[in-house]
């Protein structure tokens, strides 16, 4: 009886990483209710999911491709069952919750990073003046407080300011992450910058 006991302990501490994505995806689906009240999802329609999704997930006899079966089949089934309830355009904004949140939760993403995408960043400093008139003050005055979070952003205001020009294409241009992403016309001060 101990020796079926350890077993079935070691089995349940196989799928914990199930339980830890579930537990992200229950929280992401709970922040919906800061968007509009209207979406409150019950405790018992999380858990009916999350039980159809044993039943539906690819079986497998490895334990690493049956987790990523099961978190995979979870996630899709989230996904599906709360869009169907959302308005369209939160849609787009619950997708970017689900993704960002897996990946801090997965140290694949910075908190800090993520914080300063949805608030723009926190300074009492003033901006010093805008390099160039094209330069839109919001935008200037992020750049500055990004420069404040130090890291591979030290500086990067004053870096901008030094190749106007180039920043000047990309700003102009119709598609500028094109010119972004090719390395040869990528400006140097976004080396080492993380893509999301």
């Amino acid at each position: 009886a101990e020796q079926t006991e350890v077993q079935i302990d070691e089995a349940r501490q196989g799928y914990v990483p199930v339980a830890f994505n579930g537990s992200i995806l229950f929280f992401c689906i709970a922040d919906l209710a800061n968007i509009d009240p209207m979406y409150q999802y019950s405790l018992p329609f999380f858990n009916g999911l999350f039980l159809t999704t044993f039943e539906k997930a690819e079986k497998s006899d490895d334990l690493d491709q049956r987790i990523e079966n099961l978190n995979d089949t979870f996630r899709y089934t989230i996904y599906c069952n709360i869009c169907r309830s959302l308005f369209e355009k939160h849609k787009t904004l619950f997708s970017f919750l689900l993704c960002m949140r897996g990946l801090l939760a997965n140290g694949q993403a910075d908190q800090g990073d993520y914080r300063f995408l949805l608030t723009g960043g926190v300074s009492l400093d003033d901006p010093p003046p805008k390099p160039a008139s094209w330069v839109p003050e919001r935008c200037w005055g992020e750049l500055f407080r990004m420069s404040k979070m130090g890291g591979k952003y030290s500086g990067f205001h004053d870096k901008f300011a030094k190749s106007i020009d180039i920043w000047k294409s990309i700003y102009d241009d119709v598609t500028p992450m094109k010119l972004i992403k090719d390395p040869a016309t990528r400006p140097k001060q976004l080396e080492g910058f993380d893509e999301l």
